[in-house]
């Protein structure tokens, strides 16, 4: 699918991503999602967290600074994961960093980075995920937003694209936007992933579901599933929302990490 691209800043840690053209219909990607077969699983599981950096985020995202140290530490137990920071904010500005395996360094990353006004760049984040995950396996995406002020249909037709490549969407949803929570729901629904919502008050609640996608993505459900032995209120959640999502039972398995 062409897409239209902006400059690139190679020089530090963090490059400007793809601005994607309007996608094909929704219908023919879906369609196309029964017929898939599956990609083989990596050695290491590979993380995007993309966030929402408009200036309505500012409280969650000081949050999320902090709560990713978590996240890796759950990643840690189940054979590491790699994570590549992505997020938008501004004029048009989304942006990814380099693919990173610790805690301190992904943190680093975050804490240079201030919010700014703008509208949703979501479109870009899931064109990024398809890009990268042609270039080598990516586990899942997690994406954390309170709103969404794109074409539905375009977001769904992407996110057909990533159901294609076997790549889970976990949406967390801040507030209780209906439009966004529609849009997010159904993207986590063609991609086989997970819809949340969490309470921005609540910094425990969003840092045990980041820590149940981190066991998710570096280790599959045996990972999530012992998660949710050891008391893991978010991995529980997420199991509930993984059934939810799967396909029927004439539908083949799609490609999960095992």
């Amino acid at each position: 699918m062409p897409q239209s691209r902006v400059p690139s800043h190679r020089g530090g840690s963090i490059s400007e991503v793809p601005t994607p053209s309007p996608p094909d219909a929704v219908s023919a990607f879906i369609a196309k999602v029964k017929a898939t077969s599956p990609v083989p699983a990596g050695e290491r599981g590979r993380l995007i967290f993309a966030l929402d950096a408009t200036m309505s985020r500012q409280p969650t995202w000081d949050r999320a600074c902090h709560l990713q140290a978590e996240m890796f530490r759950e990643a840690e137990r189940v054979g590491g994961l790699a994570v590549q920071l992505v997020f938008f904010r501004g004029f048009g500005e989304c942006k990814a960093s380099r693919w990173a395996d610790d805690a301190d360094r992904l943190g680093a990353m975050m804490s240079r980075i201030d919010c700014r006004g703008g509208h949703t760049q979501i479109l870009r984040v899931l064109g990024h995920a398809v890009d990268e995950t042609r270039r080598e396996r990516v586990r899942a995406l997690v994406y954390v937003g309170d709103a969404v002020e794109e074409p539905v249909d375009a977001l769904c037709a992407r996110a057909g694209e990533l159901a294609l490549l076997g790549v889970p969407v976990f949406a967390f949803q801040e507030g209780h936007d209906p439009g966004a929570e529609a849009a997010l729901r159904e993207i986590a629904r063609i991609t086989r992933g997970a819809w949340c919502r969490f309470d921005p008050s609540a910094a425990h609640e969003l840092g045990a579901l980041l820590r149940a996608v981190a066991a998710y993505a570096a280790g599959g459900r045996r990972a999530l599933a012992d998660l949710s032995a050891r008391g893991g209120g978010g991995a529980r959640l997420m199991l509930e929302q993984l059934s939810k999502n799967e396909p029927p039972r004439n539908e083949p398995p799609r490609n999960e990490p095992r």
